[in-house]
């Protein structure tokens, strides 16, 4: 397969074949697929054996809930369902007070732009402002008027509900943050582009431009997935939350060891000297051992081996930042 040199695919037919073996053959998206299935197949049971005048409203709840980005199923729940309800409310008052007609104009006139207001400010404020807005549009249809409101926070709470124990409580790993799993992958693949960074580039064996390119945009791809995952984790519910809060200096550190060696690879290539291969083999020695701690219990490794100062030389500004990150790990991350 063909990459350009940043690592990417290089042709439209290949990009989608990688997109397409990821989704396929990623354990994540089959544990979600199986949940959502799952809530939907639970939803569509309970519809039909309880009357419903809008059963749809429930799987759209769910759905909206579940939706593919991997993010937090607890908080959505939550907002969507006080969002709603908070968006009832003003429905309500409009339905009863405003008369159908022209009126109806001036209204949607005047919640309409709540919608780009208040959606930056969060998902649950984003329910609250789209919701007024459906139902009179819906009303203007129907012509039903607060007789929408109760259905709609029935379903809704029904809805969110499923989601939130067939598609959250039953799932232990819904309760477990992965933080620490994928950040210590990403040590890893620091260490090797470490070592790749400071090879002698005439070494046998020796990776070409183009591999450091891809090593270096995935790790940085790595580091994004990490920061995903602890915006996730925050948002779930004590204890996961507060944990979750605790990796965030290492995650710093991480990315700072990335960023120093990124920039110590491109004084090497305007023209500063070679660091001694055995200094930088020893500070990704450091980064595995960092790495293997992160993923728990390992047997004693041994002392690392100081690496002497330079302060200008090309690899001070990584060595400072792996002995960082090995201090924040030794005393804030959590076990």
């Amino acid at each position: 397969m063909v990459d350009d040199r940043l690592g990417r695919p290089g042709t439209l037919r290949e990009r989608v074949h990688r997109a397409t073996r990821v989704v396929l053959f990623s354990r994540a998206s089959w544990r979600y697929g199986l949940r959502l299935a799952l809530c939907i197949g639970l939803a569509q049971t309970l519809t039909s054996l309880i009357e419903v005048p809008r059963s749809y409203w429930v799987a759209l709840a769910v759905t909206f809930v579940m939706k593919p980005d991997f993010g937090s199923v607890f908080s959505r729940a939550v907002l969507r369902a006080v969002g709603i309800a908070a968006g009832l409310l003003i429905a309500a008052v409009v339905l009863s007070q405003v008369p159908r007609g022209w009126w109806d104009v001036v209204a949607m006139a005047l919640l309409a732009p709540l919608i780009p207001a208040l959606a930056p400010r969060g998902y649950g404020y984003q329910n609250a402002a789209v919701t007024p807005v459906i139902l009179l549009m819906s009303d203007v249809i129907n012509h039903q008027g607060t007789h929408l409101i109760a259905p709609r926070l029935y379903d809704t709470l029904m809805g969110c509900g499923i989601a939130l124990v067939a598609g959250y409580l039953l799932w232990p790993e819904s309760w477990n943050t992965r933080v620490g799993d994928r950040l210590a992958d990403t040590v890893s693949n620091a260490a090797r582009y470490l070592e790749c960074a400071f090879l002698d580039p005439d070494a046998p064996g020796a990776p070409d431009r183009a591999a450091r390119a891809r090593m270096r945009r995935q790790l940085y791809l790595d580091l994004s997935d990490v920061r995903t995952e602890f915006q996730r984790a925050l948002s779930e519910p004590p204890p996961m939350g507060t944990r979750a809060a605790a990796w965030w200096p290492l995650v710093v550190a991480v990315e700072r060891v990335v960023d120093a060696t990124t920039a110590a690879r491109i004084r090497m290539r305007h023209g500063a000297p070679w660091p001694p291969p055995a200094d930088a083999g020893e500070l990704a020695r450091q980064l595995d051992e960092l790495a293997n701690t992160l993923r728990g219990p390992a047997a004693p490794s041994p002392a690392p081996v100081t690496v002497p100062e330079d302060e200008d030389g090309v690899l001070e500004p990584v060595r400072r930042e792996v002995h960082a990150a090995r201090a924040v790990a030794s005393s804030e991350a959590p076990g």
